[in-house]
């Protein structure tokens, strides 16, 4: 008999694209067939304003840490804060440059992101991170149509996490929460160039996701109707009523990895152009 699937958060803290991280974590979390990694990246993190911020995300999810950032202040305050969280945390290189500096007798030159060449794609990738960030979870709606890839759907239906692996390929995207009885912006609504997608799943998943999730500080949201099976399909219903209205395509991550997400709305962005 399979045991039901269970979830858990795991924080990827990364000075560069984050791409060292995802490989790394999601080859560690593929050998547990029984548990599934809800995934929150954090690229271009480079200073401590940025790090605090990070925490105070963390803490409202506690999971696993990974993090690369080469400045070993930064990377002694992540210890830090994870150590005073009690939580797991992970310097994925320090390891590797260890066993590199005792080989090659010099140590590291620490040079943030020096495994990515600076050419067109690399700053293309880099400016699509930079806007997928600004644009996370409906900051900024007023300039939609800047955007390549717009995702919407209601509370844990990945899309942060989807945004992020999109725009690690040079795909700037913005992502809006679908809330129950709230209009989407007119901005959206009237943006002629993005592909908007709405991301849906069954109620039973999403009531999955969200028992892992700390109630506490999230909004728009009574707790016992967060989890609610009930109180989800309607709000999938809603979020489905207005996809059709807008003609927006749907697709369902219910069983779907961030990787195959991401490939069905390419696939979909190729069909639209």
């Amino acid at each position: 008999m399979n045991k039901p699937q269970s979830f858990f958060h795991l924080h990827l803290i990364s000075d560069a694209t984050g791409e060292t991280l995802l490989a790394a974590g999601r080859a560690a979390s593929a050998q547990y067939k029984d548990a599934r990694a809800i995934e929150h990246i954090y690229p271009l993190i480079r200073t401590e304003k940025q790090v605090t911020k990070v925490f105070e995300d963390i803490e409202e999810e506690p999971g696993i840490i990974l993090y690369t950032v080469v400045d070993q202040k930064l990377a002694r305050g992540i210890d830090e804060r994870c150590a005073a969280m009690g939580l797991p945390c992970v310097s994925v290189l320090e390891p590797v440059l260890t066993v590199f500096q005792s080989y090659l007798g010099t140590p590291a030159g620490r040079r943030v992101g020096a495994q990515h060449v600076l050419d067109a794609e690399y700053f293309r990738r880099i400016d699509a991170l930079n806007f997928t960030m600004e644009h996370d979870d409906g900051q900024l709606p007023a300039n939609m149509d800047d955007a390549d890839i717009v995702l919407v759907g209601i509370s844990r239906t990945s899309k942060t996490p989807t945004s992020i692996y999109l725009a690690n390929r040079g795909i700037k995207t913005a992502n809006i929460p679908i809330v129950l009885g709230v209009p989407v912006p007119e901005s959206l609504v009237n943006a002629t160039k993005p592909l908007i997608v709405g991301l849906i799943a069954t109620a039973e998943r999403i009531s999955q996701v969200r028992q892992n999730r700390i109630l506490g500080n999230t909004s728009a949201y009574e707790p016992t109707d967060y989890v609610d099976r009930a109180a989800i399909a309607e709000e999938l219903a809603y979020a489905r009523q207005i996809c059709t209205r807008h003609g927006w395509p749907m697709i369902d991550v219910s069983r779907r990895s961030i990787e195959e997400t991401a490939a069905a709305i390419v696939a979909l962005r190729g069909k639209t152009r």
